[in-house]
């Protein structure tokens, strides 16, 4: 052990020489840790930039925050999906009974009604009710005496052939007279009608127009009706090719590959209802396809 603590006074002077530097490191850690403490404390301009640099990133931290939260845009609350009544904040129960009053064929008219109908309460509603987005007659109706009647009385006649207005040239003003076409709607025909040359073929065209509810057609036709119909070009239907059959609209060439080979398999078509028992045949465009066919 005595051996262990005998130095040279080389090793002496190089040990007195480490301790010194190890205290004086010592010293100057701690002289300037509160030299700085002292020159933040007597800063305050350096206090007040740290609480502005907190300030602005809790306020970005919020903006991004609300960023974040869903969008309500507006929408008709008769089509509310489950998930979009969650994202609304309604509970499971709220959205069957709005979908078990849809299914009766009802419609929801107002804010009130909505809440009459789904039972949500006065706070869902204030917030999700100046979203609703109702249909144009239901929000501006017009008065009925502008409107026009499906049913006429013994003192009021059906509108002849000559008294009615000729629908290839009828304007948007006119239109609008009808109950139930507002703005878009008579738009609507107008825009299907320039689609094509000549205009309208049939009144059953109107079938073809978005929006247009059976209603509301049958009071286009009281006082409209097609005079000057488009000239198209009419096939036979127990003569015509199939590269004929195609340009007709809603025809493709599989399905007349179809017609074809009933028309052969009946030796010829009787009748232009034949064409209902035709495979992959699009039964609900018949009227318009009998426009493009004859026998």
């Amino acid at each position: 052990m005595k051996s262990h603590f005998q130095f040279t006074n080389q090793q002496r002077n190089g040990i007195f020489l480490l301790l010194a530097l190890i205290v004086f490191i010592q010293c100057l850690y701690w002289f300037g840790h509160n030299i700085f403490s002292v020159s933040v404390k007597e800063t305050p301009e350096i206090t007040n930039q740290i609480n502005l640099f907190r300030k602005e990133v809790d306020s970005l931290r919020l903006v991004e925050i609300e960023n974040r939260k869903p969008k309500i845009y507006p929408f008709n609350p008769n089509y509310i999906t489950d998930y979009k009544g969650y994202t609304l904040g309604m509970t499971n129960e709220q959205i069957d009974r709005l979908h078990k009053f849809r299914a009766s064929n009802q419609w929801v008219n107002s804010a009130k009604d909505f809440q009459n109908i789904t039972k949500v309460s006065d706070s869902v509603l204030s917030i999700i009710s100046p979203y609703f987005k109702f249909p144009e007659w239901v929000t501006n109706p017009k008065p009925k005496s502008q409107g026009i009647s499906n049913t006429y009385s013994n003192s009021k006649k059906p509108k002849t052939f000559q008294q009615k207005i000729d629908l290839n040239l009828a304007s948007a003003k006119q239109l609008q007279t009808v109950y139930g076409i507002g703005e878009k709607l008579s738009q609507r025909i107008i825009k299907y009608r320039n689609k094509y040359k000549g205009g309208f073929i049939s009144d059953v065209q109107l079938n073809e127009i978005y929006g247009l509810t059976p209603e509301v057609i049958e009071r286009i036709k009281i006082d409209f009706t097609v005079k000057t119909p488009r000239v198209i070009k009419s096939y036979n239907l127990n003569s015509a090719t199939r590269d004929q059959l195609v340009t007709i609209q809603y025809i493709d060439y599989e399905i007349a590959h179809h017609i074809i080979e009933e028309r052969t398999l009946r030796d010829g078509f009787k009748s232009l209802d034949d064409l209902l028992k035709v495979e992959d045949f699009p039964i609900k465009k018949i009227d318009i396809i009998k426009l493009y066919l004859h026998l």
